[in-house]
């Protein structure tokens, strides 16, 4: 008796995944001493990406417009960034058009050392969100923030 592949069921495993919190920082989370570096690079990359997107520019025109050869833009795009300073990727947001600000603050009590983030442009957000675009990750930017 032989039976096809469609007709075959296969039995689903019903033992629980073990599921753990991230906190919000995939760099921490792996171990990496410098994750919030690590994390503001790959989000002024993604910041990059997407104005390169918006302005519908390929990577040979991307290349041109940031002063660097197309295969470094590949590389940006693919999140390959240990060849880009964070001073860089501020160099190429300018070169797009876009402004870099820098905001210094006295660290929380609470926490022992300072940190470093890349904040979302709350203004930007804000008329997107009346607009009704969505982020990169599917959600309107008023929902997350």
């Amino acid at each position: 008796m032989t039976r096809s592949s469609a007709t075959v069921r296969r039995r689903v495993a019903t033992r629980a995944i073990p599921v753990q919190v991230g906190s919000g920082n995939v760099f921490r989370d792996l171990g990496f001493a410098d994750s919030e570096a690590r994390l503001a690079k790959a989000e002024l990359a993604g910041r990059i990406v997407l104005v390169i997107q918006a302005r519908k520019l390929t990577q040979v025109r991307a290349g041109t417009v940031l002063g660097i050869s197309q295969a470094d833009v590949s590389d940006l795009v693919r999140g390959k960034l240990q060849g880009f300073s964070t001073d860089r990727l501020f160099r190429f947001l300018n070169a797009l058009g876009q402004d870099v600000e820098i905001v210094v603050r006295a660290r929380r009590p609470a926490r022992a050392a300072g940190r470093l983030r890349v904040l979302p442009d709350k203004a930007k957000l804000a008329s997107d969100a009346v607009r009704g675009r969505r982020t990169r990750t599917g959600r309107t930017p008023a929902n997350s923030v």
